[in-house]
């Protein structure tokens, strides 16, 4: 539900992958964002409407993405797919977060774009400025997603790791997640995601901000 620029790009992703899609929207000119080749339906409607869920074929449906520009609209929506046609997949776009948060812990999964936006820009502004990306305090381990100094490219993973204490989970190259051996070499726009001790977190951090030092 919602032809904005991120239920027309939900479209033709899951398209390309496959799968069978139908796009609600509230405005018919909407559906111009889609590109010219979606083969999929295009409703014209209320996403929490019956008649209109069911000309989308919402009885059929492994999954509904609610991102209208409307908080209200998503959730209705949202909640009417789920406890209504019992589909279980079912995620709704919230903008604000303590509504986000609120809705999550009665079951209803949901996506907040400001705290989720505003923590990519610290990660690119900051070294370490990450939120966990998973977190035992009890064994003191974390995951981050950590900026590396531009000398680390060429450089293996396993250098870094040795420099920095950090075990690298996974790299992201061009969208595409890599799990590195010990000859996989950093390359510029890598997204480097790191195990760290937390007693270990700050050096790993520093290691990783500057660049490696010369061999003696």
């Amino acid at each position: 539900m919602g032809c904005g620029r991120t239920g027309a790009t939900l479209a033709s992703v899951f398209e390309a992958r496959g799968h069978t899609v139908a796009i609600i929207d509230v405005r018919a000119d909407a559906f111009r964002r889609l590109a010219s080749d979606f083969k999929g339906q295009k409703i014209t409607g209320l996403g929490f409407d019956r008649d209109t869920l069911t000309a989308a074929g919402v009885d059929e449906a492994y999954a509904f993405a609610a991102v209208s520009d409307g908080d209200n609209s998503n959730i209705l929506a949202a909640r009417v797919v789920r406890e209504t046609y019992g589909v279980q997949n079912v995620v709704a776009r919230i903008a604000d977060s303590g509504r986000a948060e609120v809705y999550r812990r009665v079951g209803i999964p949901t996506v907040a774009p400001v705290p989720w936006t505003a923590a990519q820009i610290v990660t690119r502004l900051l070294p370490g400025g990450s939120e966990a990306l998973y977190e035992d305090a009890d064994a003191g381990l974390t995951m981050r997603q950590l900026p590396f100094n531009d000398g680390w490219v060429g450089h293996t993973c396993h250098e870094l790791e040795r420099a920095s204490g950090a075990r690298i989970a996974y790299l992201t190259r061009f969208g595409t997640a890599l799990l590195p051996d010990e000859e996989t070499v950093l390359q510029d726009g890598d997204d480097v995601h790191a195990l760290i001790m937390t007693a270990r977190e700050r050096a790993a951090v520093k290691a990783f901000g500057h660049p490696p030092k010369a061999a003696s």
